[in-house]
């Protein structure tokens, strides 16, 4: 069951020359939906109707030589952690009613509407996203389609699955703490957290300052036209950057010439490194030398803000449960149960020491920037594990921060960084690399991933295996 076109930027030029529909391009997604999702759980619900209702009015536009806008008939799906119109949004919990009313879009789904995508479906999450695998009370397990064994890794768990078999052509995703990262290096595809407030969000999360929306893809590519349709300005979000018109895909195959980049492949306290990963991550940055780079092996500066990090999280993370009953509480996963109650014993205090923690921070990658362009990590430091489980080592490890430790810093700092594959290990598990680039200069971070990815294309994963 092949796709018609491998990518959104494909597809779109199918349907300028007439080789091919939106009502094709739905029902090919559809198709793989129907296929896959016994094996990998992705949707927590998907609309047959209102897709294919949608591709016909989308494939009379193009008819009419009228498109809506620059995603007109691109299949694509939503996470259920974002407002949609006529869907619920369910967060992955029972302890939301799907009665509604649901009026509202979230200002990406708003922005996706008006420039004619396809929405096929909402993709699992944890419950209120507030972990790192991709399990819930709601919908149970999502799993990784290169070893449906292994977590495909979360939040956007069902998004970067969906990317990863072609289950539509753009996936939004969001990221608090690597939830779209996290994700795409699980399951070889792109995710991009783009700078903070890049992208609006309404209403805010618990999270704050930590949280991002962004695209997950098959390619950079595509993650830039996406990104050029959902960062259009929405007044719901107060603390959004001003608007950049820019097109994101002007200078994204400039290369990397002259640019000097730092690789960290432990950010100088990272100690649970895989061989295989370590060895991917080398041959890559040194794939940038390659490329015209200047690179230098240094650390960014900062200690292990892991603490910190729980600090704020745990706190956001808690205020899901506050008003929930009893009978509710008994109903929410028992991880995400224990993470607020242990919430509960921070003090005001702590959260400002974490909050002084995460301004030292941003001054070491300010200083870091002054003298590089860009920084490479790995994006994880292990292969995709168990799926089911929280950690890969029960035994030593309780909380999923102590195996993503590349990820959440840069959410704390608030700079875009972005995740693609770069290797596979010999069981045949995807492994991501990570490029973060100075605040705001989110035009960088794809330039030098869309560079890396054109000598360095990852394969395809035809079916779930």
């Amino acid at each position: 069951m092949e796709l018609p076109a491998d990518n959104a930027t494909e597809l779109l030029h199918a349907f300028r020359r007439r080789t091919l529909s939106p009502v094709e391009a739905t029902q090919a997604a559809l198709a793989r939906i129907r296929a896959f999702e016994p094996a990998v759980n992705a949707f927590v619900l998907v609309d047959d109707a209102g897709a294919l209702a949608a591709a016909r009015e989308s494939e009379a536009r193009w008819a009419a030589g009228r498109p809506k806008g620059p995603l007109d008939g691109v299949p694509t799906t939503i996470k259920d952690a974002t407002l949609t119109r006529g869907w619920p949004t369910l967060r992955g919990s029972r302890t939301i009613s799907p009665d509604g009313p649901w009026e509202d879009d979230a200002p990406v789904v708003a922005r996706l509407r008006e420039a004619g995508a396809v929405l096929l479906g909402k993709t699992t999450t944890p419950e209120f996203a507030w972990k790192a695998v991709c399990d819930s009370p709601l919908t149970g397990i999502t799993r990784n389609p290169w070893d449906i064994r292994t977590t495909p890794g979360a939040s956007s768990g069902g998004a970067a699955v969906a990317a990863a078999l072609g289950m539509g052509w753009l996936h939004q995703g969001s990221d608090g703490g690597g939830s779209i990262r996290i994700p795409a290096a699980f399951s070889g595809i792109v995710g991009l957290k783009a700078s903070f407030g890049r992208v609006p969000i309404w209403p805010p999360t618990v999270q704050g300052t930590l949280s991002h929306t962004g695209p997950i893809t098959r390619t950079v590519e595509d993650a830039a036209l996406m990104l050029n349709v959902i960062a259009r300005p929405d007044p719901r979000d107060w603390m959004a950057l001003p608007h950049d018109p820019r097109d994101w895909r002007i200078g994204i195959a400039d290369g990397v010439r002259g640019m000097r980049i730092a690789a960290s492949p432990r950010l100088g306290y990272v100690k649970n490194l895989h061989p295989e990963v370590a060895a991917a991550f080398d041959a890559a940055a040194e794939t940038f030398t390659e490329l015209g780079a200047v690179l230098d092996y240094v650390d960014p500066g900062f200690e292990d803000p892991a603490l910190a990090f729980r600090v704020l999280w745990y706190a956001g993370a808690s205020q899901n449960l506050r008003r929930m009953t009893p009978a509710q509480r008994a109903m929410v996963d028992p991880g995400l149960q224990e993470v607020a109650a242990e919430a509960e014993a921070f003090s005001a205090s702590d959260f400002i020491e974490a909050q002084v923690v995460r301004g030292r921070m941003g001054v070491a990658m300010g200083a870091l920037h002054r003298r590089y362009d860009l920084l490479l990590t790995p994006t994880l430091p292990i292969p995709a594990f168990a799926a089911g489980q929280e950690v890969p080592d029960p035994a030593r490890q309780r909380r999923w921060t102590e195996w993503s430790p590349y990820c959440f810093p840069f959410n704390m700092t608030m700079q875009p960084a972005i995740s693609i594959p770069c290797g596979l290990t010999a069981a045949g598990l995807p492994i991501g690399l990570q490029i973060v680039g100075p605040a705001h200069d989110d035009a960088t971070v794809l330039r030098a991933a869309r560079a890396f990815e054109a000598v360095r294309p990852f394969q395809r994963i035809a079916a779930p295996r």
